[in-house]
């Protein structure tokens, strides 16, 4: 069975940073392009970051560009998000996911991520 777990959420003041990881199995990992996405109250759950199979090209929505860097460690089947100078809007529940080998890295599309884990909650106080 395929499972992706996240960790590393919790509490932070505004400015501070988290790195947050997701441990997958089930899958051939180094076949899938990785994302991050996160959900809050009311809102759609909507694009954080991605990654390349290999790990060489990554994508970041707008807001979270020169604070947030998605990585992943292929031998240890893990994608991270390291999470710095957070902001209060940056509060939400968070979610790694898995996209096919043949779809685009930068989709934005949740269909396009079949495999999902549980996510864990980032809140960012000010």
């Amino acid at each position: 069975q395929v499972q992706l777990v996240e960790s590393g959420g919790g509490l932070v003041q505004a400015g501070g940073s988290l790195r947050l990881s997701c441990a997958a199995s089930g899958l051939t990992f180094s076949r899938y392009a990785m994302g991050w996405f996160r959900q809050s109250p009311g809102k759609e759950r909507e694009f954080v970051a991605s990654i390349t199979w290999n790990g060489e090209d990554t994508y970041y929505t707008d807001s979270v560009k020169g604070r947030f860097t998605i990585s992943r460690d292929n031998a240890k089947n893990t994608v991270y998000l390291q999470m710095n100078r957070l902001k209060p809007e940056d509060t939400a529940f968070y979610y790694c996911a898995a996209a096919l080998y043949y779809t685009d890295y930068t989709s934005m599309n949740t269909r396009d991520y079949p495999y999902w884990g549980q996510g864990t909650q980032v809140t960012v106080s000010s």
